[in-house]
């Protein structure tokens, strides 16, 4: 038999060995081991024993057979990797700079096969001639049980395990003494954990308007045509885009191809996937991190055996191992949590795009309130632009007020609530709609500071001030560090200590004291902790057990609730001034999106936007729901100081418990980024610097920008320090990250 070598990459996240090594597969495992197994494998001069992913199988190698170490065993438990999704990860870690081992467990949602769910039937195995003889037997040696199983399997031939063991009573010695005489058979069958539970299908007649047909008559053209390409769907909010979305996943099914749906937000998935249930059924899968790890592994056994057309979720439902994806589509694409958080660094429509190129299949990417990047290729031609000017029931959108604070504060008025809200939220109680109060801050105080020495309570792993409960517990929302609010200044110990700032949960308490009759909901992370609670909040306002929802970003992305006639947006401001370049972008966002959750029933709704900053174009913009003027200011204000996407940018981050040894080696990287520049280069460097949060977790942080008209420049760049970081000593203490094109600054 001819010999083959598997290409193996490590199951250690370290630069220095960030490349496959090559193995020979033995006889035993010839049939076992395929490209995506992990394998086990002796690594090292030790021998130690490692996993590895097999990216590559082949029968010549460029070593000494002699040298080359065999392939030990293939790990059962784990998930093998689909060849597409490894090619995946091949340009994760090019564009974004990670190890390949990374790279793979990024397009890996689920890692581990876990026990499947069994339910066990038991089934009578005799004719009525049969029974009648087996009763007789059981009757004359007085086996009662036997007898009531027989009985009760000759009126309904088969009957659950379950319902044997506790309803009827029935031993399991009972059980297998009927199997062994061949009176009964004991059938086991596999079943899915099912997530979907009580979503049922009814396909109601969907009738569009005219701008939404001729969207869908494009797109099937495009499909029949063969054409593949990248749409953005421009619709304000309420024009019935998710309507097309399932126009669009009706062409590809019947095409005999799958879909993904991704999401911002898991606290969007059960209004989302109760939609799409109504017209695919049992065919829609939701993949999340809310589901256990049994219920994960279900719904990604489903997609990869093509049980399901449809799989709905956030971002890392973009790897459903599906076999014939034929559309990718990223509901409200302009938002920040399509960009990775951690190492690699990826935004989710990029990869997306990637992956459509791979499968040859299109992409629609949908949002009122676009991201710049988005609609600027929309304009420029690389994407198509469709727009959705009107509401789907043509029912009118939200009129909108700007309350100026300053005013407020002016009368006398030191609420958190103005006299216009106010009476607002009066007048709607009473006429029986219903409220929704978003407030970009979680907590009951922004955070606790000194009057006397004007010092802030930090956290003392994170360089960030604490943010004060309503339970008087202080709290990090970066590491979770908690203590109780002091009585003193742990500085200076001057009693004058006190909450500043306002959250949700103050909202909350000065709500119910303003209106103690009314019915209130808070929906933030502090309420939301638990698997269902998003969906249990959700669903008691959305069937109006409740008079007021308040609560953050989560209350105003995509909900659709017909009752509301009021959204109140606490304070404008809020994001407005943050250290960021895309500040005035996500308040235009979060403002049009929060304001679009009024009046989307057969009421008129209205908005009220509470702000000290009146005229300025973000707010102005959202408030008159005009996303061109927006859009033209915020790219004049991008194109003047080079920020993208009329520029790209590359963030390097240095992190280490070391701050001496983190300057040294910031120093370093400066040095090799400069070495590495063309002479008629246009690249812009900006420090080393420390950023906003210099500490998270007692680790030191520094930055570096990195800002370049040319996308590859960048990749240069960071080839220039991987290669530099893949040569130095392991145990250096200095973790090197990339960003490129972040969502926030650092």
């Amino acid at each position: 038999m001819e010999r083959l070598y598997a290409d193996v990459i490590i199951d250690i996240s370290h630069e220095a060995i960030d490349r496959s090594f090559q193995y020979i597969i033995p006889e035993s495992l010839m049939d076992r081991v395929v490209i995506g197994s992990q394998v086990i494998i002796p690594f090292g001069r030790g021998n130690t024993r490692r996993k590895g992913y097999v990216i590559g199988i082949g029968d010549k190698t460029e070593y000494d057979t002699e040298r080359l170490k065999s392939i030990l065993e293939v790990d059962d438990k784990a998930v093998e990797i689909d060849s597409q999704l490894i090619r995946l990860a091949g340009f994760i870690k090019e564009r974004y700079g990670s190890t390949m081992i990374n790279a793979l467990k990024t397009v890996m949602p689920v890692k581990n096969k876990v026990k499947p769910v069994v339910k066990k039937y038991i089934c009578i195995n005799l004719d009525d001639n049969g029974i009648e003889k087996a009763a007789y037997r059981y009757t004359k040696k007085n086996a009662v049980a036997r007898l009531r199983l027989l009985y009760t399997l000759k009126e309904i031939n088969t009957i659950t395990m379950e319902y044997a063991t506790s309803v009827l009573n029935i031993s399991s010695s009972t059980l297998k003494g009927m199997a062994d005489e061949g009176v009964i058979n004991i059938v086991s069958e596999q079943q899915y954990r099912d997530v979907t539970a009580g979503m049922t299908r009814d396909i109601p007649e969907l009738i569009l308007n005219e701008e939404q047909q001729t969207i869908v008559d494009e797109f099937d053209r495009d499909i029949d045509q063969g054409v593949n390409r990248t749409y953005l769907l421009h619709g304000v909010t309420g024009s019935g885009k998710t309507q097309v979305y399932v126009q669009a996943i009706r062409k590809v099914i019947e095409q005999g191809r799958q879909a993904i749906v991704l999401i911002p937000e898991i606290s969007l998935t059960y209004q989302i996937v109760g939609y799409f249930a109504r017209y695919f059924g049992d065919r829609v899968t939701v993949i999340n991190s809310r589901l256990s790890a049994g219920e994960k592994y279900d719904q990604f056994k489903r997609a990869e055996r093509g049980e399901v057309d449809v799989v709905i979720g956030p971002r890392s439902a973009l790897f459903a191992p599906f076999k014939r994806l034929g559309l990718i589509i990223i509901d409200e694409e302009h938002e920040n949590s399509y960009k990775s958080d951690y190492p690699p660094k990826y935004h989710a429509r990029e990869v997306a795009i990637e992956r459509a190129g791979m499968c040859g299949c299109p992409v629609i990417l949908g949002s009122a309130t676009p991201s710049v990047e988005s609609y600027r290729k929309a304009v420029s031609g690389d994407y198509r632009l469709w727009t959705m000017t009107r509401r789907a029931r043509n029912n009118p959108m939200p009129e909108c007020h700007i309350v100026d604070l300053r005013d407020e504060l002016r009368r006398g008025n030191r609420s958190i609530i103005s006299g216009e809200l106010l009476n607002a939220i009066a007048d709607r109680l009473e006429k029986h709609e219903q409220i929704m109060l978003f407030m970009n801050k979680r907590g009951y105080n922004s955070f606790v500071s000194c009057r006397s020495c004007g010092e802030p309570v930090k956290c003392p792993h994170c360089d960030v001030s604490l943010t004060r409960h309503y339970d008087n517990r202080l709290t990090c929302h970066y590491c979770g560090y908690t203590t109780n609010m002091p009585d003193r200044c742990p500085g200076c110990k001057s009693k004058l200590i006190g909450g500043y700032g306002t959250g949700t949960e103050k909202i909350e308490e000065e709500i119910k004291k303003l209106f103690p009759s009314a019915s209130v909901l808070r929906m933030d992370r502090d309420t939301t902790s638990g698997k269902n609670s998003h969906q249990e909040i959700i669903k008691k306002f959305a069937d109006r057990e409740a008079d007021i929802l308040i609560g953050t970003q989560m209350i105003v992305k995509g909900h659709d609730f017909e009752n509301v006639t009021l959204v109140g947006i606490i304070l404008a401001d809020l994001t407005l001034f943050d250290s960021d370049y895309r500040a005035a972008e996500r308040t235009f966002d979060l403002l049009v999106q929060a304001a679009g959750r009024a009046g989307r029933g057969d009421k008129p709704g209205d908005v009220i936007i509470q702000t000290y900053k009146p005229d300025n174009y973000a707010i102005v913009n959202a408030a008159k729901q005009d996303y061109e003027s927006f859009y033209h200011n915020e790219e004049a204000y991008r194109s003047l100081l080079r920020y993208p996407p009329v520029w790209n940018m590359l963030v390097i981050i240095m992190v280490s418990d070391n701050e001496k040894r983190l300057e040294e080696e910031a120093g370093v990287i400066v040095d090799i980024v400069n070495g590495n520049r063309n002479e008629d280069s246009r690249m812009i460097l900006i420090g080393p610097a420390v950023p906003v949060i210099s500490k998270i977790r007692d680790m030191h942080r520094r930055v570096i920008y990195i800002k370049d008209c040319d996308y590859n420049e960048l990749i240069h760049f960071k080839d220039a320090v991987e290669e530099y970081v893949n040569t130095r000593d392991n145990g250096y203490g200095v973790n090197i990250q990339f960003d490129f094109n972040p969502m926030n600054l650092y």
